[in-house]
């Protein structure tokens, strides 16, 4: 009914449940409209957008099947692939863009993309991109195309923002709903659906027994969060079967491995969020599981749509806990089904047998001789060059640990560095510091070395012998260290050195140091040696005014010499008259 309508030129509504063929509707009405391609056209003339990356992939694939025989350049814009093969697509030309509304606004803002030649807006499940929140991205691009142009919106549900988005952008549409509403006692629909209250703790056992069931084929499980969606994947692999993830958190070249691994039957449980929930078509999926209730009725229709299309029949199975009660009552009484108290059910019950059609004694974990599926493992990941890669939770913790392993790791030991003996902040000269290996205990003899004076004219070198060898103690005892040292000083005799017109013995201790076990050999000579100057004496002033300094060197017995301040302060008090003549 709405081909006709589309084809003419009119605005359309289109209104009809999921897996009734609405791409179709628009694709062919579309590709008729913008005809065969022309080598000086480039830019497109007709605009597809839709909500998810999936569905893009989606309505591309329907897209290029109709337009075989025509060779309609179509392009497929989204999010998470590279932007130069998108980049190069354009500049070669097209006909027919499909994207999200995020990156076909990046390539506008860009200047690769143009549209203002286009003639035929389509707007797919607009009801979800108005939960994304993308109506003001979606006004944005009704405002780059032309005024005069042929819009078509459709959706499976009709909320309120939608008629009013309709009724400001498009001119007189026709609604066209798919629906027999005199066959009351017909199902349209040919999903069998049960609705039971299970415990948190009980699900996964349920559908373990379920992917069991006779006739059982492709089964999607839609969870409400993607933490959700990881442990349900995981605890199913751990159980034997071939299960998969799709959702935000993942990269774009995972979730489509995941759907490539799905359609072709490597794996046969796809565990998604709602991003799964729109516009997948897959053939041979016979059950659809809500593992957690759906937020509203709109979301309980999009999820078990994904089975029972196109004729087939399908089985959907929702999973109700006690506090979502009240929150499936309002749900069931939206779409007036006959739920409003969902049974009681474990993963024991009977009535779990017979209403799935589960052989007796079946339990929640595969039999290993019936694990046939090749697994995710054996599609492989396709390089498209992602803007922004993300990866699943148990990703992110094998990496967090990863980290934290490689920081709690010890520091390897530093290198084995020679100390070098240094005095007043420079290097001992090799040839008045003998060398000796730690290892043996040996010293060896210096090279004798040349000194050559500073501040003259002509430099005569002077060769100077090394020192005399001594063998060097083994570290011992401190009591034998200090004897063996002593030996050693009582053979050199007491040297004499000039200060200041006297003489004074060198002292041999205070020249050695408090380091007892340094080798003799690496010592300068004691001839060498600096004098070693008495301390300087604490003098305690008289009164907290006066500052007294004593230098060592220039110590007298003489009083410190007074200020005259204070001289004329004891002339003041000196009395007139003559003292009388102390007596013998």
């Amino acid at each position: 009914m709405a081909l006709p309508l589309a084809i003419s030129g009119q605005d359309v509504i289109g209104q009809a449940r999921t897996g009734t063929g609405k791409t179709y509707a628009f694709g062919v009405a579309m590709l008729q409209r913008v005809g065969k391609p022309r080598k000086n056209r480039k830019k497109p003339r007709g605009l597809v957008v839709v909500p998810t990356r999936e569905l893009a992939l989606q309505v591309t694939e329907d897209l290029v099947v109709a337009a075989g025989k025509l060779g309609s350049r179509i392009l497929t814009v989204y999010g998470g692939r590279a932007y130069e093969p998108q980049i190069e697509a354009l500049k070669q030309g097209v006909d027919v863009i499909v994207g999200t509304p995020g990156r076909l606004l990046d390539l506008v803002n860009q200047k690769h993309l143009d549209l203002t030649q286009v003639s035929m807006l389509v707007l797919d499940e607009a009801d979800r991109m108005l939960d994304l929140g993308f109506l003001p991205d979606i006004e944005r691009i009704m405002k780059l195309i032309p005024a005069e142009r042929q819009t078509m919106l459709f959706s499976a549900t009709m909320p309120g923002e939608i008629v009013t988005l309709s009724r400001r952008y498009l001119s007189r549409p026709t609604h066209v709903r798919a629906e027999n509403a005199d066959a009351d006692g017909d199902d349209v629909s040919k999903t069998t659906q049960f609705v039971w209250r299970t415990h948190r703790m009980d699900k996964i056992e349920i559908v373990g027994r379920m992917l069991q069931s006779v006739g059982h084929g492709l089964t999607m499980v839609f969870c409400e969060t993607k933490r959700a969606c990881d442990m349900v994947s995981e605890q199913l692999k751990e159980r034997g079967f071939a299960a998969a993830a799709v959702h935000g958190d993942l990269g774009q070249g995972q979730r489509e491995q995941a759907l490539r691994a799905f359609r072709s039957g490597k794996i046969d449980v796809l565990v998604a969020t709602d991003v799964a929930a729109r516009g997948i078509d897959i053939d041979d999926v016979t059950h659809v599981v809500n593992y957690d209730c759906p937020q509203d009725e709109k979301t309980y229709v999009h999820r078990i749509g994904r089975t029972g299309r196109a004729g087939r029949t399908g089985v959907a199975v929702t999973f109700v806990e006690w506090e979502e009660l009240t929150r499936w009552k309002v749900i069931n009484n939206a779409l007036g089904l006959d739920f409003a108290e969902p049974v009681e059910t474990y993963s024991t019950s009977p009535h779990v047998y017979t209403d799935l059609n589960i052989p007796e004694g079946t339990k929640g974990v595969l039999p290993r001789a019936q694990r046939s599926r090749a697994g995710l493992e054996a599609e492989q990941i396709e390089d498209i060059g992602e803007t922004g890669r993300h990866r699943s939770r148990k990703e992110r913790e094998e990496r967090e640990e990863r980290t934290d392993r490689s920081e709690r790791r010890e520091r390897p030991a530093g290198r084995n560095r020679q100390r070098r003996r240094t005095r007043a902040g420079q290097t001992a000269e090799p040839a008045l510091v003998g060398e000796r290996d730690d290892f043996a205990g040996d010293v060896l003899a210096p090279e004798p070395a040349t000194i050559v004076p500073e501040e003259t004219d002509f430099v005569t070198p002077v060769q100077v012998e090394p020192a005399a060898e001594v063998p060097a103690p083994r570290r011992t005892r401190r009591g034998a260290n200090k004897a063996a040292l002593s030996e050693a000083l009582a053979e050199v005799a007491p040297a004499e050195v000039e200060d200041d017109g006297a003489t004074a013995p060198v002292d041999h201790e205070a020249f050695v140091g408090a380091d007892e076990f340094e080798p003799v050999a690496r010592r300068t000579p004691v001839s060498e040696a600096p004098v070693a100057r008495p301390e300087p004496e604490v003098i305690i002033p008289p009164t907290p005014f006066s500052i007294i300094f004593q230098s060592p060197g220039l110590a007298t017995d003489d009083d410190v010499a007074p200020s005259a301040a204070s001289e004329r302060i004891q002339q003041r008090r000196r009395p007139t008259y003559p003292r009388p003549p102390r007596r013998a």
